[in-house]
């Protein structure tokens, strides 16, 4: 019941981030180019800054064995996320199908997730969930884009150029050799990587801003929500329970697979010709979801 109040604070501090964006947004305080800046800046420094700090510790054969366990929970939490997608929207035309099945499978993990859980669990949690996304970056450029039709070349190279995975690299090598730092860098690191979390969340606010709350309850993005924060979640406890994985990698593989759609399903699907404006009901349902229901998930962890 603990961890119930602990996230349900959090989500709470989460979701006044989310309004301070939404305001800002709606009272012309924060354009387009301004939120393009921003993100920019949560993409190349803060965001990986947090991430990187997050291997600033000596690690243990523990750890070493959680981290590839939590590797393959992740591929594994992927694959159930394809297979569920596949049977439940098997017989929706093509153009719903592409989003509903991308937003099922990628999520915010990286851009919401890894800072409610730096928030809920601190370095150790964090360390987990930087070995955890490296799937899911991996499936975008692959099976994701795959699902409009798109190529998915080079999806080596915009894998490894990405500035979260960049980190997660660079952090592993300074785990691994004992490489320290001066005193003065970590702290500054550690300081800018503690913006993620306010800056994130307001930039998503920020983007909710601009969805057209007429005819949001759709009752596709509601079906995604339902799936996607608490069908697919409460399989993964449910695996993860039976083989008996740990507590802490438990708790971080449900959170983050319980994470809302990424807002790439609104980009991709403009970009490939897929519904787009069911990508955007999609992200901004999913979000307010995750704001409840990530808490009542705690509850069973």
């Amino acid at each position: 019941m603990q961890q119930f109040y602990m996230m349900v604070s959090i989500q709470a501090t989460l979701f006044i981030y989310m309004a301070v964006g939404y305001g800002m947004s709606k009272g012309g305080m924060l354009s387009k180019q301004l939120r393009s800046g921003i993100t920019d800046m949560m993409i190349y420094i803060l965001l990986p800054c947090m991430v990187f700090e997050s291997f600033n510790q000596q690690l243990t054969h523990q750890q070493l064995l959680e981290g590839a366990g939590i590797f393959v929970v992740a591929f594994a939490a992927s694959a159930l996320a394809w297979i569920v997608g596949i049977i439940v929207w098997r017989k929706y035309p093509a153009k719903k199908q592409q989003i509903l099945r991308y937003a099922l499978l990628i999520s915010s993990a990286t851009f919401a997730g890894l800072p409610v859980i730096n928030d809920a669990y601190g370095a150790a949690g964090l360390f987990l969930a930087s070995i955890y996304i490296i799937p899911g970056r991996i499936l975008m450029w692959t099976a994701g884009i795959s699902l409009f039709g798109a190529k998915s070349g080079g999806w080596i190279k915009k894998t490894m150029s990405n500035p979260a995975m960049i980190a997660v690299f660079l952090g592993m090598g300074r785990m691994l050799t004992g490489l320290q730092l001066p005193a003065f860098i970590d702290k500054a690191m550690s300081g800018i990587g503690n913006c993620t979390s306010p800056f994130s969340l307001i930039i998503v606010g920020s983007i909710l801003a601009d969805v057209d709350l007429h005819g949001i309850f759709d009752k596709d993005a509601l079906m995604l929500g339902f799936v996607r924060m608490i069908a697919v979640p409460l399989m993964l406890v449910a695996g993860l329970k039976v083989i008996g994985f740990s507590e802490l990698g438990t708790a971080v593989s449900v959170i983050l697979a319980a994470m809302p759609a990424g807002t790439t399903s609104a980009i991709l699907a403009e970009k490939y010709g897929a519904d787009a404006v069911l990508g955007s009901k999609c992200i901004f349902i999913t979000t307010v979801m995750s704001l409840f229901t990530v808490p009542l998930l705690m509850l069973i962890l």
